[in-house]
């Protein structure tokens, strides 16, 4: 961010100023090495120190137990939406999916295409406004496996709690709110991430999986799709994302320096609640998702009138508040304020949306 900035966007993203710091004191020569990490072999002992540093901070800082795989690759949530299938149904033919919104959408549609999925909740009826409570949830105890998306970046609605799937698998899309708060890893069969929202660059995909699912994958299955190519390689089957893995470590670094993920979740409380507050008590903006599953991460927010929009973005991005345009499918505007983002930078917004309403309500 330039001097005055703050980057609202909802991914790429905000990274913190200390990390982008030490890696650019660190770009032409990595510890002595006379190397940028760009240019290291992925198989040398410097890269390998990195990633495996990497693994270590990120087990510590989630509490990942033992028998769980953590594996660094490539290809975004879009890959695991196939993975997860092709890798999970074991023999089984169908899967349960929670619906809540456009992200959990793609990754149904994706699943149609190796099982069949049935809807064990959805949140359609209420326009994905609301996670559909747990009661109402049809659950398969013969499914392979249960996934939902922990937030939906786009519609702001993120759960505040784990589904109790009992024996089967329950799997994770956490691509916009892993690291935001402490999670029992324990409770998942696997987690997937996108890494280009709270954890680095993008280029770099987290999954973490536990060991019992590491099996026999569908007919036809690619090498590099079967999750068992990449645990069995330690996530150097071919060569991973080298500068994009340094990135995340500085960042799980960074975490553990800062109070880790209980602290992190404290101030993402903290600096949600503020523009929350306001934006429900202004008369002039509004958040349509629910009370109980608005999301830390993504603040979807609306004006009174949608003709005052593009004057809206104008006087933003004249203050420094970048990217707060909301998505296309949804529009309005998005504040994404992930672990990055400085509660500094949630008063400079509600400091603008306040002058605002005073020049144009």
């Amino acid at each position: 961010m330039g001097i005055g900035q703050y980057n609202f966007s909802a991914g790429p993203a905000v990274l913190p100023k200390e990390v982008l710091t030490q890696a650019r004191d660190e770009m032409l020569d990595w510890h002595g090495s006379g190397m940028s990490v760009m240019e290291m072999s992925h198989r040398g002992s410097e890269f390998m120190s990195i990633i495996q540093q990497a693994e270590a901070d990120l087990r510590a800082l989630m509490g990942i137990p033992s028998h769980y795989h953590v594996l660094f690759l490539q290809g975004g949530a879009w890959t695991q939406f196939a993975m997860v299938p092709m890798n999970l149904l074991r023999g089984r033919h169908t899967a349960d999916y929670v619906y809540t919104g456009i992200w959990a959408e793609k990754a149904i549609e994706e699943a149609s295409r190796y099982c069949e999925v049935k809807l064990a909740a959805s949140g359609a009826a209420q326009g994905f406004h609301m996670i559909p409570p747990y009661s109402q949830w049809n659950l398969n105890p013969e499914a392979a496996y249960v996934h939902y998306t922990a937030n939906e970046t786009i519609g702001g609605v993120e759960f505040n709690w784990i589904p109790e799937t009992g024996e089967v698998p329950l799997v994770v899309d956490m691509s916009s709110d892993i690291l935001s708060k402490p999670v029992d890893v324990s409770r998942f069969g696997l987690i997937y991430a996108g890494a280009q929202k709270n954890i680095g660059p993008a280029g770099l995909t987290i999954v973490i999986v536990r060991d019992d699912l590491l099996a026999e994958p569908l007919p036809g299955t690619p090498t590099m799709m079967d999750y068992r190519t990449h645990a069995t390689h330690g996530s150097m089957f071919n060569t991973p994302p080298t500068y994009a893995v340094y990135m995340a470590g500085l960042v799980f670094q960074h975490l553990k320096q800062t109070g880790g993920l209980q602290a992190a979740a404290e101030r993402n409380r903290k600096k949600a609640g503020l523009l929350y507050a306001y934006i429900d008590g202004s008369g002039f903006y509004q958040n349509p998702v629910a009370l109980d599953c608005r999301s830390l991460m993504n603040v979807p927010f609306t004006l009174r009138d949608p003709k005052l929009d593009e004057l809206f973005l104008q006087g933003a991005e004249q203050r420094g508040l970048m990217q707060l345009k909301g998505h296309r499918l949804a529009g309005g505007m998005r504040a994404s304020i992930y672990n990055a983002m400085p509660l500094a930078g949630v008063h400079a917004l509600v400091d603008y949306m306040q002058d605002f309403i005073r020049l144009y309500a």
